[in-house]
């Protein structure tokens, strides 16, 4: 019971930012590694979503085995952490791991403090992951890409705008208006809860790492420069 009850309290603190996900892990369809093929139009032509999966390294995921990454938020002088291994292959075996114990759940068997849980890992996932989900998730549409001025480069970039239903999820409704290069490789996006038109937040994707073909930008910032989230510790497994 202690155990639990240190897990809950780990897990429980949130951000300010965004913390929750749009789609819930009962459907969560980046849970399935049978396959990675990736659908295409009529014309045999690769939507903007799937470039851009495809751009940060989407063929190498059926190959993954078990990848772990720890979650940081650095606010001023406060500093947020929380560190997973998920292992998507094995009956999407998930492990949060704090300083003081493991807690290890199966997303296809959830109790109500696995879902606790889970909303946390649901939310890192999506941030360290998110070029992915854009073919993974259910329940969304994507816009069709058109030239926009970035919001904190200032320069003119690829843009579509990825929304969430109003059913089902975590966070249902939520958008994000994501700004990419003509390389396909995410360069900033916009978060706009409840698809509300004013931005709820803005950061960058910069520091791309390579990780045996998977690429994984390990910082977002806010254009304040008072905010970071970022990756460490970050381990693929095939």
């Amino acid at each position: 019971m202690t155990r639990l009850l240190i897990m809950f309290c780990f897990f429980a603190t949130t951000l300010a930012c965004k913390t929750d996900n749009k789609q819930n892990s009962s459907t969560d369809s980046s849970i399935s590694n049978t396959s990675t093929s990736l659908s295409t139009s009529e014309n045999n032509e690769l939507t903007a979503a799937e470039r851009i999966a495809n751009a940060h390294g989407y063929k190498k995921w059926k190959d993954v085995k078990e990848i772990s990454f720890t979650f940081n938020v650095d606010r001023g002088e406060n500093h947020f952490e929380r560190s997973w291994t998920w292992q998507p292959q094995k009956k999407y075996v998930v492990s949060a791991i704090s300083k003081d114990s493991i807690y290890m759940y199966t997303r296809t068997n959830m109790d109500s403090t696995s879902i606790a849980v889970d909303k946390s890992f649901v939310n890192d996932k999506f941030w360290l992951l998110v070029p992915f989900q854009l073919v993974w998730d259910e329940g969304t549409t994507i816009s069709e890409p058109v030239k926009a001025i970035a919001p904190i480069s200032k320069v003119e970039l690829n843009q579509i705008t990825l929304t969430y239903t109003g059913d089902g999820g975590y966070t249902p409704s939520d958008a994000y208006d994501i700004f990419y290069d003509d390389n396909f490789m995410i360069k900033e996006w916009v978060f706009r809860k409840g698809n509300i038109a004013e931005p709820s937040m803005i950061t960058t994707f910069e520091n791309y790492e390579d990780y045996g073909g998977i690429k994984i930008a390990k910082d977002h910032k806010t254009p304040e420069g008072d905010f970071n989230l970022y990756f460490s510790n970050i381990k693929i497994k095939k």
